[in-house]
């Protein structure tokens, strides 16, 4: 397993679109294993393969880590699963939640989706597998992960000011983020 580097929006390579992966092999399960632990390491719930530079439609996810009120979070990867070729079969009802993304960091925006979803997928093992969700974190994970494989970002469901406020302050940390790289290498 390796830690790869989360693309920064408005870096324009979040806006192209994954391919489909069609055949589970080698290459796929490491990407897998890849996006799990770069997810873990941000501390996210789920993370897309475009997210990483990477154009295909991977997708890790885990959000039984995080608790509801009053639950024992789940240990670091009993939850983990992945969403390979995922197709939403069935999307109804509203459900609004404030989201977040990694490669965002740390701004966060209601965004009104699906409340009720069934997700088709195949899992790291080749399997063709169905998850249903209704009006909860893992229902919004999905649509948020697999509008990655689309090029889009929550911000996307924003109205113009507010994604053109987040955009000047992502170039900003992007900015801040070069410099600190730069002075790091001088350093060495």
């Amino acid at each position: 397993m390796a830690l790869r580097d989360i693309l920064v929006w408005p870096d324009p390579r979040l806006k192209q679109k994954g391919k489909p992966v069609l055949d589970v092999d080698a290459t796929v399960r490491k990407l897998c294993d890849d996006l799990a632990e770069t997810m873990y390491e941000a501390n996210g719930v789920g993370l897309a393969a475009p997210q990483v530079g990477v154009l295909m439609n991977v997708i890790a996810m885990d959000v039984d880590q995080r608790a509801a009120e009053g639950e024992e979070p789940k240990k670091k990867g009993e939850g983990l699963f992945w969403l390979i070729d995922p197709v939403l079969k069935v999307g109804e009802g509203e459900f609004t939640y404030t989201e977040g993304c990694l490669s965002i960091p740390d701004e966060y925006e209601e965004v009104t989706r699906f409340g009720h979803i069934v997700v088709e997928y195949t899992d790291r093992d080749g399997k063709r597998k169905q998850k249903e969700a209704t009006n909860t974190l893992l229902s919004v994970c999905v649509q948020h992960e697999m509008d990655h494989l689309q090029g889009k970002l929550f911000v996307d469901h924003l109205s113009a000011l507010k994604r053109e406020l987040i955009r000047r302050r992502m170039k900003k940390l992007k900015t801040q983020r070069e410099a600190e790289r730069k002075g790091e290498a001088t350093a060495l």
